[in-house]
């Protein structure tokens, strides 16, 4: 039987854990968590998502501040706004949603962040402690894999982890966190994208499939070998007539034809989806309790 892999049970475990540690860090410092989120624009899915963050941020008894403006908002004004939460005591995180408008250059407004506030981990100085193995905000969708890999005791050392995709959010950071010297990781890890001219020949070798590549359904199981685990961090919406919205959800993984030949594998959704969240929650409160910086 194919071991299918809870994320969202997963992750209201990690949320369970981060509300009793927060209730305790208030109680013993005084210290309550602080999240603020900058929402520029109307984009619905980026709407949504604000939304979840702000609804955990109170389930847990954070401080929660979302601040929504204009797509007509300067770029100065962005990082002004920025600047203002890195002074501000009561703020442990700093998350600017994304994308941004195309006139906000984000990489100069992420650089912004002061990197003990940057939960998303996307800060550079964040992304070199993650490479040399410092304790640091790894990104959450990544850090999320891999509390589903341990607390799911998916076997990691040296097993051959292929990771499709190259983001700097999800692929590159992936990547660094299987193949760390601990003992939930010490995979032997290659990393691969669409410029390969015969991408299944990576991932029939794969013991581990992480799967980020934004191609809806992209990998079959013919691709895979027999007893993969898979981690598909895709999240698309196709259409389907048959679906009462004219809609549904996909991941990058086929997931009929992958369940056949996997050990274990993520759905989507309910797979990698709610850890990010989650694992955001958990590195506001590490930001508040400074066990990092």
């Amino acid at each position: 039987m194919t071991q299918i892999l809870d994320g969202k049970a997963i992750a209201q475990d990690v949320r369970a854990e981060v509300g009793i540690k927060t209730q305790a860090l208030r109680e013993s410092r005084g210290i309550q968590p602080g999240l603020a989120v900058l929402l520029v624009g109307e984009n619905p899915a980026s709407q949504v998502y604000v939304r979840s963050k702000a609804k955990a941020c109170e389930e847990l008894g954070f401080y929660s501040l979302v601040l929504e403006k204009p797509a007509t908002i300067t770029e100065a004004e962005v990082i002004e706004q920025v600047r203002t939460w890195n002074a501000d005591p009561r703020i442990h995180g700093i998350l600017v949603q994304l994308p941004l408008p195309a006139h906000i250059d984000e990489q100069r407004v992420l650089l912004t962040v002061h990197p003990g506030k940057d939960v998303d981990g996307f800060h550079p100085e964040n992304i070199g402690r993650l490479v040399a193995g410092l304790p640091c905000y790894a990104p959450c969708t990544p850090a999320g894999v891999m509390e589903i890999l341990k607390r799911s005791h998916i076997e990691t050392k040296g097993k051959h982890a292929v990771v499709v995709g190259r983001s700097n959010i999800v692929g590159k950071p992936m990547a660094n966190l299987l193949y760390q010297k601990n003992p939930y990781a010490n995979a032997i890890v290659t990393i691969c994208h669409t410029a390969a001219p015969d991408l299944t020949r990576y991932t029939r070798e794969a013991d581990i499939l992480v799967a980020a590549v934004g191609v809806p359904e992209a990998i079959h199981g013919r691709d895979l070998k027999e007893g993969v685990v898979v981690i598909d961090v895709g999240i698309n919406r196709i259409d389907d007539p048959t679906a009462p919205k004219g809609t549904r959800l996909v991941g990058d993984v086929h997931f009929e034809s992958a369940s056949a030949k996997a050990s274990a594998i993520t759905p989507v959704p309910g797979g990698v989806g709610p850890m990010t969240i989650a694992m955001l929650m958990l590195n506001t409160y590490r930001s508040a309790a400074g066990e990092v910086y």
